[in-house]
């Protein structure tokens, strides 16, 4: 019996795309009209677009996939689950022995900060993005390291 579904499973997610409209409770954020809740392949394909030397953030992401669909938002919180379970997808292929996996470690937070949810936290991400020839500012405190921008 399986209890568990892999990640590559996870990103099979038959609902979604959807769009939304936004609720009254996040107009003041994203402003009224309407809100895509993207699919996980989705998001896996515009990681799949950052080529090696350059990076990506969250927002970026968000905002090219709600030009995509002429929304005016996307959704933040499904977004950034998304991302990780693309990168955790992107290691489990590694380990079958695949060697063109979802380049993750290009996704940085939008104040340049790297994902310690990601696989091997922020130290396995500073080294990939090293490899690619960025510099990283350690981690000062609870702060995690950072990208110089424009590395």
């Amino acid at each position: 019996m399986k209890t568990r579904k892999s990640w590559r499973e996870k990103m099979n997610n038959p609902n979604l795309p959807k769009l939304v409209e936004i609720l009254p409770n996040m107009q003041k954020r994203f402003g009224s009209g309407t809100m895509l809740v993207p699919s996980p392949k989705e998001v896996e394909a515009c990681i799949r677009k950052v080529r090696e030397g350059s990076v990506a953030t969250v927002t970026q992401i968000r905002n090219f996939l709600a030009g995509k669909y002429s929304v005016d938002a996307t959704c933040p919180l499904t977004t950034g689950i998304f991302i990780r379970i693309a990168a955790e997808a992107a290691e489990e292929d590694a380990s079958q022995g695949k060697t063109k996996i979802t380049p993750y470690w290009r996704v940085i937070k939008d104040d340049g900060s790297l994902n310690p949810k990601f696989p091997g936290g922020v130290k396995r991400q500073a080294e990939r993005l090293r490899a690619e020839g960025h510099r990283i500012l350690p981690g000062v405190g609870k702060r995690p390291p950072r990208l110089v921008m424009g590395s």
